[in-house]
């Protein structure tokens, strides 16, 4: 993908049959592959980010800062840090791997470089890349938050007070994008939907065991819910304007607009 600016490699982790399936974790493996493997794991992904940055141009502010939660190697980041062209608008990357956020570093300095020695190009926004905890982060002067495939990792007894702080964070006018993996009330509706996400792995070349080890590794620690549940905790935030702005399977982002 070409987002990373970094060689990556084939996503092979769950090829071996493994005696024993950990939880799953953005360790330095799953980094060394984690283009390649959210490409071919997430329907749509390249869309939302594209469209990120198309959003970025329309929401970001001069004189504020955009926030990108769950940065992971900073495919949302770098979509912002070209789709913004006004002046004083900052972007802070946060993610508690520290595999994650070393390799983003280091992607973040190529695109730099690559943008300084193109002279038609204007000066690029200023990106902090912050290993930590983003519940611990303070969230001021916001004009636009990316949560992209983050809350699902994130208890669900914490993610009220997580999205208040964002809502309580953003300026008048400000975005927040959550991208998340969906579940359905409608059980049929819902093992449909997983089947089809299966087959879309299928497609892209992972194997029966791939597809069922990492589901076992994910089972307990992606939690995802219904659309209705965080349309309702974005109400209960304050946000007015909430809509679905993309969806495919059991994968969708919301806008919000504050």
């Amino acid at each position: 993908m070409s987002t990373d600016r970094e060689p990556t490699s084939r996503d092979k982790l769950f090829a071996t049959e493994l005696d024993d399936i950990a939880g799953f974790r953005f360790d330095a493996n799953v980094a060394k592959v984690f283009p390649d493997m959210i490409q071919r794991s997430v329907p749509g992904y390249q869309s939302i980010i594209a469209m990120t940055g198309t959003l970025a141009e329309r929401y970001g502010q001069a004189n504020s800062t955009c926030y990108d939660l769950g940065c992971s190697l900073g495919a949302s980041t770098i979509a912002m840090r070209h789709g913004i062209h006004v002046e004083g608008c900052d972007i802070i990357a946060v993610d508690n791997s520290a595999e994650m956020t070393q390799r983003c570093e280091s992607i973040i300095k190529v695109d730099t470089e690559a943008a300084n020695h193109k002279a038609d190009l204007p000066l690029l926004p200023a990106v902090q890349v912050v290993c930590g905890d983003l519940l611990d982060m303070d969230i001021s002067k916001a004009s636009m938050v990316v949560m992209n495939f983050t809350l699902q990792f994130i208890a669900p007894e914490l993610r009220e007070v997580l999205i208040q702080r964002i809502y309580q964070g953003l300026k008048p006018g400000g975005i927040f994008i959550l991208s998340e993996k969906i579940a359905f009330a409608d059980q049929h509706l819902n093992e449909l939907l997983i089947d089809l996400h299966h087959s879309f792995k299928r497609a892209n070349q992972y194997s029966e065991l791939e597809i069922s080890q990492k589901r076992s590794a994910l089972e307990n620690v992606l939690v995802p819910e219904t659309l209705e549940i965080h349309r309702q905790r974005l109400q209960k935030a304050g946000f007015s304007s909430i809509d679905v702005w993309f969806q495919c399977f059991n994968f969708a982002s919301l806008l919000a607009i504050k």
